[in-house]
């Protein structure tokens, strides 16, 4: 059985804000779905806002997001209903959304066209999230997988600057460039980085 680490680790705290009541119910659910994963048998790493809090950036208030195959999700899917969550239509083709309560959780699985697969679940870290160890993805990956979501129409880099500033000394930010060189948004957003003093300007 796992012990509590003798030291704070990173994401096992609460915000001290009104706040709190949201981050309680949000990491209460994504505990829940990531033991129903595990206990199933899927391969899965946390990703998005929770994935970067893990990693050290502020809490997020949104909900939580998870990677898998795409041919797993219909098995996740019917994992979490067993855990008493509600699968949700969505307009998106690349995810699947479920809720626990009023929490709602992402199965991501083709995230900017690009398929989750076994090499990128594989580089996943075990970390701890909330004091439960799960697998959570690299610093790296987090950072390309967003960057590569900036689209003309969704391009507010105020969002996610935290979160470069947070994990800059995490994160490759040569292979996060060379990933990600085919996006004129996502070079935008290493430019402004590099403006500011985020990252060196020879990372570009």
């Amino acid at each position: 059985m796992q012990t509590e680490p003798s030291t704070p680790t990173r994401g096992s705290g609460l915000p001290r804000s009104g706040s709190a009541g949201v981050v309680d119910g949000l990491l209460t659910a994504l505990k829940r779905a990531a033991a129903a994963l595990r206990e199933a048998g899927i391969d899965y790493a946390l990703a998005g806002g929770f994935a970067a809090y893990a990693h050290g950036a502020a809490l997020p208030t949104h909900d939580v997001d998870f990677v898998v195959r795409e041919r797993d999700v219909q098995v996740a899917l019917d994992a979490l209903a067993d855990a008493g969550m509600t699968h949700v239509k969505s307009p998106e083709n690349w995810l699947a959304k479920v809720c626990d309560g009023e929490h709602y959780i992402d199965l991501i699985h083709t995230p900017s066209g690009r398929p989750v697969d076994g090499e990128l679940l594989g580089r996943a870290e075990e970390m701890t999230v909330g004091a439960v160890f799960m697998p959570v993805l690299t610093a790296t990956d987090l950072i390309i997988m967003r960057v590569l979501a900036f689209t003309e129409t969704a391009c507010d880099f105020s969002a996610f600057l935290h979160v470069g500033r947070a994990l800059r000394e995490q994160v490759d930010w040569r292979r996060v460039a060379a990933q990600t060189a085919q996006s004129p948004y996502a070079h935008a957003f290493l430019t402004l980085l590099a403006r500011l003093g985020v990252i060196e300007e020879d990372a570009l």
